[in-house]
């Protein structure tokens, strides 16, 4: 809004006119978005083509790092004789069987551990001295319990979700204003009915932000993972390529895990906000 100066005759009335976001929401809103998107595809393109032109040149090694357009071109070569689509696949079912062993136990736990309070003393000291535990020192754990195969690296991505979701999930339960328990009560709601019309919905939303921060880290896990005990994935491609020094192919398993990443935690936003339409939007778009 826009403020102008005090008239003489308004005796120091300070007088507020409307400014264009109040005249013209929906074009303002439109003009925000499309600033907001223009800059999310120019940054990331300027810098590709700054490294475009810093490999053209010389300024860099392109043996060490080599070109996009490169990494493009042995990327689509890879993909179209079918050599990169199975380390693709089994990142992918890793990562996939994982989170969802991961999700629902952290989930169903952290929901009984913020409804009881006697369960929340007696498991959380344990659950936070495990949670500051790196996850990959766990990984030799899982290879004696599971052997070797898919076993240890579902075993650790589920481990890592695991945490992420038990927390925010707790943590949103026990967030639950007493208000809204009140009047559940009040209105003599059954527990599954407190559960299904309070805890629920209240707590949904930020149990579901948990619930895509885990994505990203899953991914980040089982790269790692992959490169100590995996013969295939994204993450064995490209600890071996560095290791045969072909930079093009291990920059091309970088840029896979990138868009998986990318991917993976957009449909989780994806579904929080079909599931949760009453809920405000975790990133500020058109905000401000």
């Amino acid at each position: 809004m826009t403020t102008t100066a005090p008239e003489k005759d308004t005796a120091g009335l300070l007088v507020r006119a409307p400014g264009p976001r109040e005249l013209h929401p929906v074009r303002t809103r439109r003009r925000r978005r499309a600033l907001e998107l223009s800059l999310a595809v120019a940054v990331p393109l300027a810098l590709v083509l700054l490294w475009q032109l810093a490999a053209a040149q010389e300024w860099i090694d392109a043996r060490v790092y080599p070109a996009p357009s490169t990494i493009l071109a042995d990327g689509w070569d890879r993909a179209a004789e079918g050599e990169l689509w199975p380390d693709v696949w089994a990142t992918l079912k890793r990562v996939l069987a994982g989170y969802a062993i991961g999700t629902v136990s952290g989930y169903l736990l952290g929901l009984l551990m913020g409804s009881v309070a006697l369960v929340r003393a007696a498991l959380e000291p344990l659950l936070d001295a495990l949670y500051v535990v790196p996850k990959l020192a766990l990984l030799p754990v899982f290879l004696n319990m599971f052997g070797l195969g898919e076993g240890p690296q579902v075993a650790l991505v589920a481990a890592t979700v695991f945490f992420f979701v038990w927390i925010s999930t707790m943590a949103a339960v026990v967030a639950v204003p007493a208000g809204h328990r009140d009047a559940g009560q009040v209105f003599g709601a059954s527990s599954w009915q407190m559960f299904r019309h309070v805890l629920l919905p209240a707590s949904l939303p930020a149990v579901l932000v948990g619930a895509r921060i885990a994505a990203g880290v899953a991914v980040l896990v089982i790269v790692a993972s992959e490169q100590i005990a995996a013969t295939n994935g994204l993450g064995h491609l490209i600890f071996d390529a560095r290791a045969l020094f072909q930079n093009d192919v291990m920059f091309v398993g970088i840029v896979c895990v990138a868009a998986l990443g990318v991917l993976f935690s957009e449909l989780v936003r994806l579904a929080g906000r079909l599931l949760t339409p009453w809920a405000p939007r975790d990133r500020g778009r058109g905000q401000s």
